[in-house]
């Protein structure tokens, strides 16, 4: 029989790590050369970020996809050719530079890279951003295509993908199995008012708000799952926290309590930021963000609690009524880590959530808020697994029983108690990165005024 050589994961990993290295030619990324800090012979790929030409020398910022280093092209180090193209060309032009690295304090990360040898791999045109173009904000997310290149930008978005792998890795860990829901559904999860609806060859469908109902069916096979899925909500508000089009973090659990989830909706929240703090500090460098993990416990107040305390800051509103946002960003300033808002009325929350016992108008259900007046980041509660009482919520609510009738027949069929949260990528990535705008949380924004790029 032949033996098999199973690679332990170390060496797997570097079996990728040099595959990816040889792609083109390249011996090294940016990152590897600023962390080695050593002087050796490397060959890069990446694009011209900046310029300038001192007498027989020009010195070129180059970025790849993991950071930035300096590059010295000298007259008398390359051929005349290279020179002459090394003055010429443009910033954003794709390059292949062959050289050995320099230790030097006065270069950005202490290394530079004085270069032997210079190819242009993609010219660009002049280069469109400039501080004279730049008018508003608004310009650059016009030219989104392109202003994703900036520095701030792709720190964002390399903070969010931490978000991403640090929350799979928790998830993994922890015994859940990641699951797809479809975006394409027959019935709304969180009520009809905001849904974007598709004419589905020739039948009425919406795109999907939440993968929940679909997770819920999902536990009886698996018990433990979770999801990542764009999500689609036609709401008409401009705030600086809200998207027609994002991304959550959904996870169900069955036997979970109400209180099983908000400790794992902690232990998530408490990985992932501690997880971005301590991989991702230079991109909080590059947006000048001092982001401290926060410690658990995470507060916890009930919804009269909330209602209370904000009354006696002059923001009034109805018992029922959801919180509204000058109250959430009121409670979010207060606290110095996120706290969780529970126990919400049952008006003010979709058709199944289950209720308090001994109070049916009070849910088991609650809102994690963020501090530093980020708001809302996770919604969660406990579902309701009882049939008649499911039923009653859908004749209550006048929703359509025939989109729902795959989902109470669940309740038939061995459902057990069980709890679930969704998780919004843009909100928390805003939080983490102290950004103004959910839409600097995202590649591509749709807003209520964004649908290009």
């Amino acid at each position: 029989m032949t033996d098999v050589k199973i690679l332990n994961s170390q060496h797997s990993d570097r079996l990728r790590m040099s595959t990816r290295f040889k792609v083109g030619g390249r011996t090294h990324t940016i990152a590897e050369l600023i962390s080695g800090r050593r002087e050796q012979q490397t060959t890069i790929l990446g694009w011209i970020q900046n310029k300038s030409t001192v007498g027989g020398v020009v010195f070129l910022t180059i970025r790849d996809g993991s950071g930035y280093i300096q590059t010295t092209v000298k007259r008398e180090n390359v051929t005349a050719q290279a020179f002459e193209e090394a003055k010429n060309i443009t910033i954003e032009s794709a390059v292949k530079i062959s050289g050995a690295t320099k230790l030097d304090k006065r270069a950005p990360g202490g290394l530079e890279v004085v270069a032997k040898e210079l190819e242009a791999v993609a010219r660009s045109d002049v280069w469109p951003i400039t501080k004279s173009a730049v008018k508003s904000s608004s310009f650059l997310y016009d030219i989104r295509h392109l202003s994703i290149r900036g520095r701030k930008a792709s720190s964002v978005i390399k903070i969010r993908s931490k978000i991403v792998e640090a929350a799979a890795d928790y998830f993994f860990k922890n015994g859940f199995y990641l699951i797809s829901a479809p975006s394409i559904v027959q019935s709304a999860c969180e009520g009809g008012a905001t849904l974007f609806e598709v004419n589905y060859f020739g039948q009425k469908a919406y795109l999907t708000q939440s993968a929940q109902l679909y997770e819920e069916a999902a536990i009886l096979a698996l018990e433990r799952v979770w999801t990542i899925e764009p999500c689609f909500r036609a709401e008409k508000s401009k705030t600086s926290k809200h998207l027609t089009e994002f991304w959550m973090i959904e996870s169900e659990a069955a036997f979970a309590t109400h209180d099983d989830i908000m400790q794992l909706e902690e232990e998530l929240v408490c990985t992932i930021a501690n997880r971005v703090a301590e991989e991702c500090s230079q991109e909080l460098r590059n947006l000048g963000r001092r982001f401290v993990p926060p410690d658990p416990p995470f507060y916890r107040i009930t919804y009269d609690e909330a209602r209370k305390f904000l009354a006696e800051k002059g923001v009034k509103f109805e018992w029922g009524e959801d919180i509204p946002t000058e109250g959430e960003n009121i409670i979010s300033r207060e606290y110095d880590r996120p706290v969780f808002v529970k126990e919400f009325p049952l008006a003010a929350r979709s058709f199944y959530h289950m209720t308090k016992p001994g109070d049916d108008r009070v849910t088991l259900s609650s809102d994690l808020i963020a501090p530093e007046g980020y708001g809302e980041i996770t919604t969660g509660g406990q579902r309701l697994s009882d049939y008649k009482e499911l039923e009653k919520r859908v004749m209550q609510q006048e929703l359509p029983r025939e989109g729902f009738e795959w989902y109470l027949e669940l309740r038939k069929y061995g459902l057990p108690p069980h709890s679930g949260f969704g998780l919004g990528v843009e909100r928390l990535t805003r939080w983490i990165c102290g950004l103004k705008h959910i839409r600097a949380a995202s590649l591509f924004p749709r807003t209520l005024t964004r649908l290009n790029p």
